[in-house]
């Protein structure tokens, strides 16, 4: 099965997006059913600083070629060019990296996996990352490397999963690293009681995807180009992690407690010695946007049982108030109950565990099976395996949220996207189906994913013909900003309606 596969949209419904589209997808998406995570690229002042402890992502799901197993995958270091030498990218060694799971509900972590990483220098006596040809991770011409630890920690236990195995190196480019994938195939290693886990730590391509360029003063009035897959050509560092299902539900027993809520943290060591959560990732874009600024670096410090003290900043969203001002697109009504349950509990029959703490973490229920044909819309689009039940790295978390945060789950149906709608590139078959890094010897990375003027014209026309056969084109020209809207909206596809969020039988 290949995990590459997109939900394929067609008929005569209108999905919008142009400048409302993109800044909802951009915005909101925190909001959105996300019981799993997207990106947290640069989301505070203080970690904008620190790359090296800032969380980019957090992925769920069961595993498709192991499915009595759960793939975890988090990313750290945002935007990393290609091309970044002499020093390339690595994690940092006075950091503990942990993605931590609650199984019973409580808002408290269970069980606690944590990487923790080591330098190593064949020769301090030249500036050379490789020193000649790497065909191996153990090859004399990889100068500089890392090597990793990885525990489980469970109250006051810890056991050793990986105790020093090598991590995957920056793909410097074809000179120094003329077989990367083979690098990549010695990077993934069996682990745990029984060789039953599987752990992979190294570089791999950005797979979030999504256009980011709405924080230029939202486009500057021109939204010609929307639809470009910002981060396309941009690599992280990664961690990834087969897990046993048992190994993550409460007292092993997956079909009495199948539902897991997942979240990723950073600490940092203080001159003290002490260590301190510095990064913390639950939701996709939650303190880019849905968290104000006079509370983001809180958010990083703060732990989801604590999570109560952020609950109007859900219930009272701020970006739907301003969709509407500017662009005359009605904010439905508040308190926001129905992003409560998907945002801080889970979705009741499908995701939510039994006497919940209501707090902002990624769900996943592991009696789910895994789809035979996976709908990148998730559950909206039919596929219960897929997003907000875990998150899948093909998952279109932002469609997803955009829908469910103007209206979906409470009589507003739309179909709102971004534009942007699958990775710039193929994700792999097997574990940790990360795609490759992309090279530093490549000249230019960062492709343009922007469809053609043509199509965006005929759909814009598509658009105004069934504005005002539906009597909303005179709301949109009277309402703030209708004008801006027309001349801006110019990315927009037709979509078949999805079937309604539903809870699981």
């Amino acid at each position: 099965m290949r995990l590459r596969t997109t939900a394929r949209r067609s008929g005569a419904a209108l999905a919008l997006t142009g400048l409302g589209g993109v800044l909802l997808a951009s915005g909101l998406a925190g909001l959105g059913p996300t019981a799993a995570n997207s990106s947290s690229h640069r989301e505070a002042p203080l970690i904008a600083g620190l790359p090296q402890y800032d969380t980019t992502d957090l992925y769920a799901f069961r595993s498709p070629e192991r499915q009595n197993t759960v793939t975890l995958i988090a990313n750290w270091i945002p935007f990393e060019e290609p091309g970044g030498g002499p020093n390339f990218y690595s994690f940092a060694t006075d950091a503990r990296y942990n993605i931590k799971v609650d199984n019973d509900g409580d808002a408290k972590p269970d069980v606690t996996f944590r990487w923790t990483f080591k330098d190593h220098y064949v020769s301090d006596e030249t500036f050379l990352y490789a020193t000649g040809p790497v065909t191996s991770l153990k090859d004399e011409n990889l100068n500089y490397y890392q090597t990793y630890r990885l525990e489980r920690i469970t109250g006051n236990r810890t056991k050793v999963l990986v105790k020093n195995r090598r991590v995957v190196p920056s793909n410097v480019g074809e000179a120094s690293m003329p077989n990367y994938g083979e690098l990549r195939s010695q990077g993934v290693t069996k682990a745990g009681p029984g060789d039953r886990y599987r752990s992979f730590a190294g570089q791999a391509e950005d797979p979030f995807f999504l256009d980011l360029r709405v924080f230029d003063l939202l486009y500057g009035g021109d939204f010609s180009e929307s639809g470009d897959d910002t981060l396309a050509g941009f690599n992280v560092n990664s961690v990834a992690l087969q897990v046993p299902r048992g190994a993550l539900a409460k007292k092993r027993d997956v079909s009495k407690n199948p539902i897991i809520g997942i979240w990723s943290t950073t600490d940092r060591r203080g001159v003290d010695g002490r260590y301190r959560q510095v990064s913390r990732l639950g939701m996709p874009l939650v303190n880019e946007v849905v968290i104000p600024l006079k509370d983001k670096n809180r958010f990083n410090a703060s732990a989801p049982v604590n999570d109560g003290q952020f609950l109007d900043y859900v219930t009272k969203p701020e970006l739907p108030k301003l969709i509407e001002a500017v662009y005359g697109v009605p904010a439905p009504d508040e308190p926001r109950n129905d992003l409560v349950s998907v945002f801080l509990t889970g979705v009741e029959g499908l995701n939510m565990p039994r006497n919940v703490t209501p707090s902002e973490q990624l769900r996943l229920n592991m009696s789910t099976p895994v789809s035979d044909d996976p709908n990148s819309l998730g559950v909206i689009g039919g596929d219960t395996q897929g997003f907000p039940n875990g998150r899948r790295l093909t998952d279109d978390v932002i469609d997803i949220a955009l829908q469910v945060v103007e209206g979906e789950l409470v009589g507003q149906p739309n179909d709102l996207a971004d534009g942007v709608s699958a990775n710039d590139v193929d994700f792999r078959d097997r574990f940790p189906y990360l795609a490759l890094p992309f090279s530093g010897s490549d000249a230019s990375p960062h492709p343009a994913t922007a469809p053609a003027p043509r199509e965006q014209q005929n759909a814009l026309e598509d658009l105004l013909d069934g504005l005002t056969e539906n009597g909303v084109l005179p709301l949109l020209l009277t309402g703030a900003g209708g004008g801006g809207l027309l001349a801006g909206a110019v990315l927009l596809v037709r979509a078949q309606r999805r079937p309604r969020l539903q809870p699981a039988s």
